[in-house]
Order: C-alpha cells, then sequence, then structure tokens
C-alpha cells in the first residue's frame, strides 16, 4: 500500500468507501471518541472541515473504543451524539481499532507513514490525527493535544 486510495473503509452506515474516491483531496484522518477529555476538538474539526471544504479538504472521523472505553456507542449513537453536540457534517466511519492484532488496515499504514513520539508506531490515545495530502500521502501525524485550528496552516499550505 502506498496511498490511502488503495485502502476501502465502511461508514458509519455500513457502506464500503474506497478512499480513491479521495485522491486529489487533503485529509485530516482522526481517531475519534465521544466520552474523552479531546472530545470538544470536534468542534475544531468541524470548524476546519466547514472552513476548508471548498478548497478540497474533508476530514474523516474514525470512532475508536480502544482508550478507557470512551466510544461506548454504535453507529447511530455515535453520529446522533456528533451532531447533536458539534454539529458535525464531516463523515464518520464505522468504529475501528487503531492499535494491536484487530488494527484497521489504513490505520497500520498511517503508522507505519508516521512515527509518533520518539519514534513510536502505536497510537496513544484518541484524537491523534494523520493530514495527507492531495497524492495520498501522509505528510504529518499530530497528537491528540494538537489542536485542531493548530493544524489549519498546515492544510492550508496543501490547499
Amino acid at each position: 500500500m502506498t496511498t490511502i486510495a488503495d485502502f476501502t473503509v465502511i461508514t458509519n452506515r455500513g457502506e464500503p468507501l474506497d478512499l480513491a474516491q479521495k485522491q486529489g483531496s487533503v485529509l485530516l484522518v482522526v481517531n475519534t471518541a465521544s466520552k474523552c477529555g479531546f472530545t470538544p476538538q470536534y468542534d475544531g474539526l468541524e470548524e476546519l472541515h466547514r472552513k476548508f471544504a471548498d478548497r478540497g479538504f474533508e476530514v474523516l472521523g474514525f470512532p475508536c473504543n480502544q482508550f478507557g472505553g470512551q466510544e461506548p456507542g454504535d453507529a447511530d449513537e455515535i453520529a446522533q451524539f456528533c451532531k447533536v453536540n458539534f454539529g458535525v457534517t464531516f463523515p464518520l466511519m464505522e468504529k475501528v481499532d487503531v492499535n494491536g492484532s484487530e488494527t484497521s488496515p489504513l490505520f497500520d499504514w498511517l503508522k507505519r507513514e508516521a512515527k509518533g513520539v520518539l519514534g513510536s508506531k502505536a497510537i496513544k490515545w484518541n484524537f491523534t490525527k494523520f493530514l495527507i495530502d492531495r497524492d495520498g500521502k501522509v505528510v504529518r501525524r499530530y497528537g491528540p493535544s494538537d489542536k485542531p485550528a493548530a493544524i489549519a496552516a498546515d492544510i492550508e499550505a496543501l490547499l
């Protein structure tokens, strides 16, 4: 696998999404959770999504329940929570594992392409973010404490 276009994921509606359809867009791929201290970042992610959407940018949210059981809901509950509490309009995918033996192939690739602090491959917590350029290559990995607004300049540079 060499670009994000090599992957197919499943939406929160259970439908396959061939990420080759996103080729040519700048993407921010984020593992999310509804009951996390970083959950308010949904506001900032939605703000980025709305600010840059007309220029070919999109946030893709991947709910994950691997960190403290902070995403216990099913797809409908997660979508409703995000819409009601944060006005989320960016696409949400099915719940995935980002570490361990059941790691989503997409996240396995993302972690290989952009290592974390001190070269760590593992994702340490919810709201780890991966910025993907228009060619489908990983540009940078951001930690959970990196606020979405701080990523805006990097997104702008890719657009």
